[in-house]
């Protein structure tokens, strides 16, 4: 790793999306952890995706962050979310999007392999769009995003601003697909009327990095940035 800032921050999903992009010409990385369940909807999702009561039932704080894609479930324990912040002008900011972030998912991959999780393969080109991408953000397959034998392990949503780029990662270390059903019921209905929220979810193609804590992954991340 050469020249990054770490910076590690401990709040809400809320307060962590509301970070702003620092226009001091240097590489960040965010490690975010959340102190209570959220979902986070992409920056165009409808609020009508969200059963609301059901939210409420289970203490889930729905918020939105100003990246596109569909919602993002994040529990303490059960995602990695690490943010890269690059300046423009650096050597690893990239005009065209559609490539933007093929470096990140270079980096990923080189993790992934060394919490023994091999194989990765970084999605180069446009948006794979899925009947359920516009509601779960790991629906889709987005340019950069890695995926394993097929099924996909990192999730990567991009803004960009006249200082620089934010790639926004996050890693699944276990996926409930009840609770996405349950949470997003009517956005699935909206998309595909007719089929069980649950069942729909749990068919995903999502490989979890089960038996890992977020801080190994944000190490390993770490060890392996340009």
């Amino acid at each position: 790793m050469s020249g990054w800032n770490v910076e590690r921050f401990l709040g809400s999903a809320t307060g962590h999306h509301q970070r702003e992009l620092l226009d001091d010409g240097r590489r960040h990385v965010w490690v975010f952890e959340v102190e209570r369940p959220a979902l986070v909807l992409g920056s165009v999702q409808p609020d009508h995706d969200v059963d609301d009561g059901a939210a409420f039932a289970v203490g889930v704080e729905v918020v939105r962050r100003r990246s596109g894609g569909g919602a993002v479930l994040v529990e303490p324990g059960a995602i990695a979310w690490i943010d890269l912040v690059v300046p423009r002008h650096d050597e690893l900011w990239h005009d065209d999007v559609a490539v933007a972030a093929e470096w990140v998912g270079e980096a990923w991959t080189a993790a992934l392999a060394a919490v023994d999780r091999p194989g990765g393969v970084v999605h180069r080109g446009g948006l794979v769009r899925t009947a359920l991408a516009p509601v779960v953000c790991f629906a889709g397959t987005g340019p950069g995003e890695v995926l394993v034998d097929g099924r996909k392990v990192v999730g990567i949503s991009q803004r960009r601003t006249r200082a620089g780029a934010r790639f926004q990662c996050s890693v699944p270390l276990a996926w409930d697909a009840e609770r996405h059903g349950a949470l997003l019921a009517p956005g699935i209905a909206r998309v595909q009327p007719g089929v069980d929220p649950v069942e729909a979810v749990a068919e995903l193609p999502v490989l979890p990095l089960e038996g890992r804590t977020a801080a190994d992954v944000a190490d390993a991340l770490l060890t392996n940035l340009p």
